[in-house]
């Protein structure tokens, strides 16, 4: 099992990974590294805790 918080997505994760993936379709590859990169400042602008964004950057480092 994955070292990280239970998702707050619950049913809907699998929603979200397909709404993910369509998002990148159809992309370059240096597009999809901006979409990403947009998408990681969104977030991190939505979860707006500097100590909880430390977190998810080091776990996702790591793997």
């Amino acid at each position: 099992m994955p070292d990280y918080e239970p998702d707050g997505l619950g049913a809907d994760r699998d929603e979200f990974y397909e709404a993910l993936m369509n998002a990148h379709e159809g992309l370059t590859t240096e597009e999809s590294q901006k979409l990403n990169a947009r998408l990681i400042l969104y977030f991190a602008n939505q979860i707006g805790d500097l100590q909880t964004l430390k977190r998810l950057m080091e776990k996702a480092r790591q793997g």
